[in-house]
């Protein structure tokens, strides 16, 4: 839990809230079900074996999310804020504003923070936006609360058992409930990176690269920013990068990694606590493997910047809101994958993108057969999915000098069955040298370097021949805040959600000087083509012609 002074007057205003009308609750309201679903597949359909019950004093932290208001009016606001032809283009809305417009009321806020406390529901923390509710409970509370059973079965295709509900939710409450994040952990959350083993560091001595400039040949952050970017004078200042992660992480690694490679850092990494997770990441106790190459990649791209904020906890709905209430790093970055209703993170997506922040996801490292539970949530319509690309310089810290279509990048039309969004339906998107679809969303968006030929420090150690597309996203958050730092500096705002730009710019005229269009390479089911392409997108930056288009766009 957060114990920052505005937190904790937050919390205490609430809590008074609902002990004012603590004794209203005991005449029952009609029993609702929830907006979504909460039974997993495997489950419903009786795949999954049951094994047990679980034990009712297992103490479970859940998230509870509340629908918005008046979604039309914000789905036809956004489409204005990202029309250069509208009065309200770039008029960005602050977390208060939105809250007012679009977030759910106040009464039924507290009608949920009623609800928690009368079934017995520790409140750990609320939310600015009144958006999540985040509470802990008994298994034995949860079940009476929510009317259901909480089981344990046999995971069918792992070697694990798992709990779930045995149906699904319902709760005795007037307000609207849209999810109840936590109440299930059939899918467990996957960092999208590759680690070295012994078995792949052979396979990459005997093809090492030899353009990087980290130990034996390997790929460094410094390199990315140099292929990317090249030697211009932005560095991010005044930026701040926020990272999504579910472990913490140990700041030795990172600086061990900086040391190691004689560079200097004087970005301020700061940790954000939510669920009660904590910051920490001991070695032989912890794996921050994601966590911390997530960091040295962002600070690598842009190493002027102000901070990198690392949200650190349990439930994806907690850590994405938190980042939307803060409102303070325009650039965030998630290596993460995992299964959850896809509704329950649309709308802090579409309130991040009514703010003017920059969502980067990556794709996964299992080319076009990745699992749709794994891809998510880079295949939401407000994200930009980053693929992989293997990446060819003209010597260590050298220019860009080729790139292909990296095999594991994970590209496909969505298999969460996500709708094609408007920016991919423009003439040009589709077509048939792509095989890309004309109803379902298609990923990735862009890409950079994901193959296993990048040095990294995580657990106490450092090693190479490590990739993923864990490594693309932070380096595109990276250069977005070079981005942003042209753009205020120039008297503009933040480029906020990326997707209708790019995709203008993919369409137009600008495109090869803007982009690396990546033509050859494919991850198994398609192939990089020429122009936008199921395996690297519409490629990978072309730094500062990129950066001047986008700001450019910006302006006009």
């Amino acid at each position: 839990m957060k114990t920052t002074s505005a937190t904790l007057l937050r919390l205490a205003a609430a809590l008074c809230a609902s002990a004012l009308f603590f004794v209203a609750v005991t005449t029952q309201a009609e029993q609702r079900p929830t907006l979504t679903t909460h039974v997993p597949e495997a489950v419903s359909s009786r795949v999954a074996p049951l094994v047990g019950h679980l034990p009712s004093s297992q103490r479970l932290s859940l998230a509870i999310s509340l629908p918005l208001r008046n979604e039309a009016e914000l789905d036809d606001l956004l489409q204005r804020i990202y029309d250069p032809q509208s009065s309200s283009y770039h008029q960005y809305l602050s977390v208060e504003e939105f809250t007012a417009r679009f977030g759910p009321v106040a009464a039924d806020y507290t009608a949920v923070l009623r609800f928690a406390q009368a079934n017995g529901l520790a409140v750990i923390d609320t939310a600015g936006n009144r958006m999540v509710v985040d509470v802990e409970g008994s298994a034995a509370d949860i079940e009476s609360a929510f009317h259901v059973n909480l089981n344990v079965y046999q995971h069918p295709t792992e070697g694990r058992t798992f709990y779930a509900p045995d149906r699904e939710p319902l709760v005795d409450l007037d307000a609207p409930v849209l999810h109840i994040s936590g109440l299930d952990n059939f899918t467990l959350p996957h960092a999208k990176n590759i680690r070295s083993s012994q078995q792949v560091d052979q396979e990459h001595a005997n093809a090492r690269k030899t353009t990087g400039s980290g130990p034996g040949g390997d790929f460094i952050g410094s390199d990315m920013r140099a292929a990317y970017y090249g030697s211009g004078s932005l560095t991010g200042t005044g930026q701040s990068v926020g990272l999504f992660e579910y472990a913490g992480y140990e700041i030795s690694d990172v600086k061990t990694y900086f040391k190691n490679l004689k560079q200097t850092v004087k970005v301020a990494v700061k940790g954000v606590s939510l669920n009660g997770v904590s910051l920490g990441c001991p070695p032989r106790t912890c794996d921050d493997g994601e966590q911390a190459l997530d960091i040295e990649m962002a600070i690598s791209m842009a190493p002027g910047l102000k901070q990198v904020v690392v949200y650190v906890g349990s439930s994806d709905v907690s850590i994405f809101n938190q980042m939307a209430v803060d409102n303070t790093s325009k650039q965030l970055s998630c290596s993460w994958g995992w299964s959850d209703d896809e509704s329950s993170l649309d709308p802090i997506f579409k309130e991040m993108a009514t703010q003017g922040q920059s969502v980067f996801v990556a794709t996964g490292d299992n080319g076009s057969g990745t699992p749709g539970d794994v891809v998510w949530p880079a295949d939401d319509p407000y994200i930009t999915a980053v693929g992989g690309t293997d990446l060819t310089t003209a010597g260590p810290g050298g220019a860009w000098q080729s790139e292909t279509g990296w095999s594991g990048s994970a590209g496909s039309p969505s298999k969460n069955k996500i709708p094609i969004p408007s920016y991919q339906k423009l003439p040009g998107v589709i077509t048939s040298l792509n095989h890309g679809s004309k109803t379902l969303r298609n990923y990735p968006d862009v890409a950079a370097e994901a193959n296993t030929n990048q040095y990294s420090c995580y657990d106490g150690g450092c090693s190479g021949g490590n990739g993923g597309t864990s490594y693309a996203a932070p380096q595109w958050a990276g250069l977005t805040a070079l981005a942003n730092q042209q753009a205020v500096a120039g008297g503009g705002k933040t480029l906020g959600f990326l997707n209708p730009f790019l995709y203008g710019i993919g369409i137009g005229s600008g495109y090869d000087s803007d982009f690396h269009d990546i033509t050859s390479g494919s991850n198994g089911g398609y192939s990089a083509v020429t122009g936008y392409d199921l395996v690297t997108g519409w490629g990978s930056p072309n730094g500062a012609n990129l950066i001047n288009a986008l700001t450019a766009a910006k302006d006009e």
